[in-house]
């Protein structure tokens, strides 16, 4: 199974979108300064998930979620958490 994730930064709040068959770990990886893009605003909460059977239908998701209009669909379905 594929999954794609958003993380949260506790620091600074920031949004990081991202793609794994194992979240747990990748988050694990996130949090310990592993990621290159995500180290500097540690720690990191997983907020939101999606799996997907077919890798490239997870890559496709990560790449919409990762545009305007993807950020936007975050925010609908998560807008009680960012109140």
């Amino acid at each position: 199974m594929y999954f794609v994730y958003v993380i949260q930064s506790e620091l600074n709040k920031k949004l990081y979108v991202g793609f794994s068959q194992n979240p747990k770990q990748r988050l694990e990886t996130h949090n310990s300064g592993g990621n290159v893009s995500t180290k500097s605003a540690r720690p990191w909460i997983l907020i939101y998930i999606e799996g997907y059977r077919d890798k490239t239908d997870a890559m496709d998701r990560e790449k919409f979620l990762k545009t305007g209009s993807g950020k936007l669909f975050i925010k609908k379905q998560l807008k009680h958490f960012f109140l």
